[in-house]
C-alpha cells in the first residue's frame, strides 16, 4: 500500500495495548513503529510483545520499527515514614545520606553524585518541579535546603537538577542489561536516557556495536549545550519535553523544538517529538484543541515522527489516539503550504558531499518533472535515504536495502517506505527493473509513470551514492 503520510508516528505499547489484538489495531489506526519502555515492566512482557510485532509484520506484510527505550539513571528521595509529608515555603529542608525514613524536616537522597555536583544557590526541583528547593549549604554528604516552591512530597518522588551537571554516566547497570536483552530480541533502536554530553552517545554505540541505532533523548539543558556534537553522534533524536520542560523554563521548550529539528534535518538525523502530545486522551475520548495544534506544530516544522507516551501504553483511548493523531498528521501534511514550508526550510550542509548533491537533485527534479511519483533510494547503510529525506521531497521514497535491520529502521524516517531486496545487481537495468517492480507492486506508481532512481556506481559498493536517473515504468 502506498505511503499514507510522510509523518510517522511511534506508539508505547504498555497494559493497555498490549494484546495482539489491541497492537493490530494500531496499525490499522495508522501507528508505524512501537516503543518498548524499560522503566516498567518485565522482560517476559516485552519479549511477548516483540513477538506479537513480528508476527503482525509478517501478517501485514509491512516492516514495523521497534524502539527499545532504556530508563538511564532515576533520581529519586527516599522513604518517608508516613510516606508522604506536606513542605510549607520558607522552611528549611535537609537532604542527607542517612537511610533512616524521612519526615516534615529531612529525607535521604541516595545520590552521592549529586552532593559532590552541588553548589550553594542551586535548585532541586522534585515530583516534576512541583517543589523546588534552594540549597544553602552543602557538603559531600548533605545539603541544607530552604522551600522556593512548597508541596506534598511522597516516598521516591523523581528529584531534577537544572543548572547542575552530574559526574554520572547516562548507562546504568540496569541499562546495560536491559540493552544485552533489547538486542538479542531483535529491536531496531534503542533509545538513550539522561544524555548529558556527546561521550555519553560514544558510549552507548560502542556497546552497542552496530547491532541496533542509538536515538539521543534531549532532555537536560546540558544536552542542549552540546546539542550539535550530540546529534552528530547520535543516529537519532527524540525532543523529550516532559523532563526538558521541568528543567528548562517551561516558555522556551517550542524554542528549543523548533532549533532541534532544524538541526536535525541540516544533519539527516530522524527526530521525534515526543511526551503529552494528546495527553488528554488518557482520560478522554478526544483531545484538546491545544494538543491538536501541538501536534498540527511538530508535523509543520518537519518532525519526522511524533509519539505517544501513556496515551496509547495506560490509557482508555490508545487506538483512537492514534486515529487522531494520523487525521491531524494527514490535514496538516493535505495543506499546500505544508510543502512550500518544507521547501523553504531546506538546509544545505556547508561541506556537501556527492551523496549530498545527488539526494537535494532528487528532491529538486521531483518538483520540476510530470508524472513522477517516487523516489527510489537503495542504500545498503541507510544513511543515503536519510539523505533524500533531509529534502522533504513532496514524493514518497522507497528505500531499498537488503539488510533487513536497515529496512525496519527506516520506518521512522520521514516520507520513507522501506522494502528488503537481496538482490545483487551486475548491470543497471537490474536496477531499473527491481526498481520498477516493486513501485508497481507497493502501488506508489503505474504504466506511464516516472520514478527517480538514486544509486551507487560501481553497483553493490558500499558508501558510493553518485548517480541520479528517471525512469519511464512500463
Amino acid at each position: 500500500m502506498p505511503v499514507d503520510t510522510h509523518t510517522k508516528i511511534l506508539a508505547t505499547i504498555g497494559p493497555a495495548s498490549a494484546s495482539k489484538e489491541q497492537i493490530a489495531k494500531l496499525i490499522d489506526a495508522g501507528c508505524d513503529a512501537f516503543r518498548i519502555n524499560f522503566s516498567h515492566g518485565t522482560y517476559q512482557e516485552h519479549k511477548a510483545r516483540i513477538k506479537i510485532i513480528r508476527r503482525l509484520e509478517k501478517e501485514k506484510g509491512r516492516l514495523i520499527s521497534i524502539l527499545a527505550d532504556l530508563q538511564g539513571p532515576k533520581l529519586r528521595v527516599g522513604d518517608f515514614k508516613d510516606n508522604e509529608v506536606l513542605l510549607q515555603e520558607g522552611q528549611k529542608f535537609r537532604l542527607d545520606m542517612d537511610s533512616r525514613p524521612g519526615d516534615e524536616t529531612r529525607v535521604c537522597l541516595p545520590h552521592k553524585e549529586i552532593f559532590e555536583a552541588l553548589k550553594q544557590g542551586e535548585e532541586l526541583l522534585v515530583n516534576d518541579g512541583y517543589i523546588v528547593l534552594r540549597v544553602e549549604k552543602c557538603s559531600k554528604t548533605f545539603a541544607e535546603t530552604t522551600v522556593k516552591v512548597g508541596g506534598r512530597i511522597s516516598s521516591h518522588k523523581g528529584v531534577n537538577l537544572p543548572n547542575t551537571k552530574l559526574n554520572i554516566s547516562a548507562i546504568t547497570k540496569k541499562d546495560k542489561e536491559d540493552l544485552k536483552f533489547a538486542l538479542q530480541n531483535d529491536v531496531d533502536w534503542i533509545g538513550l536516557s539522561f544524555v548529558q554530553k556527546a561521550d555519553d552517545v560514544r558510549e552507548l554505540k560502542k556497546l552497542v556495536d552496530g547491532r541496533a541505532r542509538v536515538i539521543s533523548k534531549l532532555e537536560k539543558p546540558s544536552a542542549i549545550a552540546d546539542l550539535e556534537n550530540i546529534i552528530k553522534e547520535s543516529d537519532g533524536i527524540m525532543v523529550a519535553r516532559g523532563d526538558l520542560g521541568v528543567e528548562c523554563p517551561i516558555q522556551v521548550v517550542p524554542v528549543l523544538q523548533k532549533k532541534i529539528v532544524k538541526l536535525c534535518r541540516l544533519y539527516a538525523r530522524p527526530v521525534i517529538i515526543a511526551t503529552q502530545m494528546l495527553e488528554s486522551m488518557i482520560s478522554n475520548p478526544t483531545p484538546t484543541r491545544a494538543e491538536v495544534s501541538d501536534v498540527a506544530t511538530a508535523v509543520y516544522d518537519g518532525a519526522d515522527t511524533v509519539m505517544l507516551s501513556a496515551e496509547t501504553a495506560a490509557g482508555k483511548y490508545p487506538v483512537a489516539a492514534v486515529k487522531m493523531m494520523h487525521s491531524i498528521v494527514k490535514q496538516v501534511e493535505e495543506d499546500p503550504l505544508f510543502f512550500d514550508l518544507m521547501s523553504k526550510s531546506r538546509n544545505i550542509p556547508c561541506e556537501a558531499t556527492e551523496a549530498d548533491a545527488i539526494t537535494f537533485a532528487a528532491s529538486e527534479l521531483a518538483g520540476v518533472l510530470k508524472n513522477v511519483r517516487a523516489i527510489v533510494s537503495y542504500s545498503s547503510s541507510g544513511f543515503t535515504t536519510f539523505l533524500t529525506a533531509r529534502e522533504r521531497p513532496s514524493l514518497p521514497i522507497l528505500a531499498l536495502s537488503p539488510d533487513i535491520r536497515v529496512a525496519r529502521q527506516m520506518v521512522l524516517v520521514w516520507g520513507v517506505k522501506p522494502c528488503v531486496n537481496k538482490e545483487s545487481f551486475k548491470k543497471f537495468n537490474h536496477v531499473e527493473d527491481c526498481a520498477v517492480k516493486y513501485v508497481k507492486e507497493l502501488g506508489l506508481a503505474k504504466s506511464g509513470d516516472h520514478i527517480i532512481i538514486t544509486a551507487g556506481f560501481p553497483l553493490n559498493v558500499k558508501g558510493r551514492t553518485n548517480m541520479l536517473h528517471t525512469v519511464y515504468v512500463s
